[in-house]
């Protein structure tokens, strides 16, 4: 009995030692981790959709606070996320039809990812990531526009955070 003690013992003081935050999103953030900064993603796209930068960036900035214990502050945080817009795509035809015409037509966003971690530099990177999302050519653009790009920007943010503190 007195050797399983000892090994408890043992284990909690070497375990406590090693520490690294998990959340239930997966991300595994140090400790001395606190802050971020995330910066606005302007629209550099050939296309510009005005509220599309402003969308992503709050996305970005309301997914990390959420889902991790960091602090968002306005400059040198621990973390710093930057980027720009690309690409905006709204409707490239995609699923040509016999008669010549799309069936489907694709929206697609670049976003063009700078990540800095002030702590640990090996996990620095820039990166581009880009989504799509298929709707119908009988819908106008104009009716599904904003609900794609709200889509899109969702699947980005997840694919910008799992890279930023998932690590993978």
């Amino acid at each position: 009995m007195k050797t399983l003690s000892t090994v408890a013992i043992f284990l909690l003081v070497i375990l406590s030692g090693c520490r690294v935050n998990y959340s239930f999103t997966g991300a595994s953030i140090s400790p001395d981790i606190k802050t971020i900064t995330i910066g606005y993603f302007p629209n550099k796209s050939s296309i510009v959709v005005p509220t599309l930068s402003r969308d992503l960036t709050e996305s970005l900035r309301d997914y990390f606070t959420s889902q991790t214990s960091l602090v968002l502050v306005e400059r040198n945080g621990d973390l710093i996320l930057e980027g720009t817009v690309t690409g905006y795509e709204p409707g490239k035809p995609v699923a040509i039809q016999g008669n010549e015409t799309a069936a489907l037509n694709r929206m697609t966003i670049t976003v063009s990812v700078k990540f800095i971690n002030r702590k640990d530099e090996k996990q620095n990177y820039e990166q581009s990531f880009s989504r799509y999302l298929d709707y119908s050519s009988t819908q106008p653009l104009s009716l599904v526009q904003n609900t794609l790009i709200e889509e899109i920007n969702k699947q980005l943010v997840q694919d910008i955070f799992n890279k930023s503190v998932v690590n993978w």
